[in-house]
């Protein structure tokens, strides 16, 4: 196995971690945590796939409509729709007043079940693409 397919796979693992921790968040009713983790497991899920799809180097962004878009894959539209509501969630479930003033109370649950489901599909629509799992 190549180093550049060794270090997409550890992204690839680390993307699944992060969904792991989108759930546990979930339950403990952290929806913040939940919906960030779910952008994060995505972004590395995305950037595993530059590695291995493009054979190069992912671009240093944490913008995952950006990542998808440049990879050229294609999703069900409905994951694509989630992409976009999932994006934002980067900044705004992590910083009062970013978007939202409490995003640990103002995230609705259903929302953030929404979004970490529309992450875990991702991720393994994109692991498989990549041949993995």
């Amino acid at each position: 196995m190549s180093e550049v397919r060794k270090e997409a796979r550890d992204w690839y693992d680390a993307a699944l971690v992060d969904l792991e921790e989108a759930h546990s968040a979930l339950a403990c009713g952290r929806v913040n945590w939940a919906v960030f983790a779910a952008h994060q497991a995505v972004e590395k899920a995305l950037k595993a796939a530059f590695m291995i799809l493009k054979r190069e180097r992912p671009p240093k962004t944490h913008d995952i409509v950006r990542l998808f878009s440049e990879l050229g894959l294609t999703l069900p539209k409905e994951l694509e729709i989630g992409l976009s509501e999932l994006s934002p969630y980067y900044v705004v479930a992590r910083y009062p007043n970013a978007g939202l003033e409490r995003p640990w109370e103002t995230i609705d649950k259903r929302l953030a079940e929404k979004l970490v489901s529309i992450a875990g599909e991702v991720v393994k629509e994109v692991g498989k693409t990549m041949g993995f799992r």
